[in-house]
């Protein structure tokens, strides 16, 4: 996990200006409709173009958050707490930038607050916001636990993701019900193993 690109861990949307057009991209979905085999015209289909487009707006709205901008606000009133703040069970629905298949499971997200703390719910907004882009699932844990160690200040950030990959159970070798772990530790979670055995129990539960 150590070699992920720090550019393709901070990767930022395309600009605007530079995006095809609604029209162009339910261009393209006639076109791959037609290529497909079917009739782009027929009635079962005339309306698909429009509710792809509107459903890849919403399955990659991700380019779009700003993961530094939603851990920005802290908390300092927690009266000392410096102990390890977990998260289990955040929901991953993703997509393989290699098929633009779903991937979909469950992250477990760790930190080790210095003098204050972020709220929950921004934890599970950072998970979105990466999960909602075409990924690898190692490049995404690796976002997450970068993301939230540059933003919170934490002294030790842990990620861990399991999913289940459907270019691999739906096509290819058609394998279902395997399950992919990936991790990422950093700072005081790197260094210290009973940390990490300690989060990993937890995750576990």
């Amino acid at each position: 996990m150590d070699t992920i690109n720090p550019e393709r861990v901070s990767l930022k949307a395309v600009p605007k200006s530079e995006r095809p057009s609604r029209a162009e991209a339910e261009a393209a979905v006639r076109t791959l409709l037609a290529w497909a085999g079917d009739d782009p015209n027929r009635e079962g289909l005339r309306d698909t173009p429009a509710r792809v487009t509107k459903a890849f707006g919403e399955w990659f709205s991700g380019y779009q958050g700003d993961p530094a901008k939603e851990l920005s606000r802290t908390f300092s009133d927690v009266n000392g707490y410096d102990d390890m703040v977990l998260l289990r069970g955040i929901d991953v629905q993703s997509h393989c930038e290699h098929h633009m298949a779903p991937f979909i499971g469950k992250a477990c997200v760790a930190y080790l607050p210095t003098d204050s703390v972020v709220g929950l719910s921004k934890i599970a907004r950072v998970v979105e916001i990466f999960a909602k882009r075409l990924q690898t699932q190692e490049t995404m844990t690796a976002q997450i636990a970068e993301a939230i160690a540059s933003s919170v200040g934490a002294r030790g950030v842990a990620v861990l993701v399991d999913a289940e990959h459907q270019c691999m159970s739906t096509r290819g070798i058609n394998h279902k019900d395997v399950g992919t772990i990936t991790t990422r530790f950093t700072g005081a979670f790197k260094d210290c193993a009973e940390l990490r055995e300690r989060f990993m129990r937890l995750a576990e539960r």
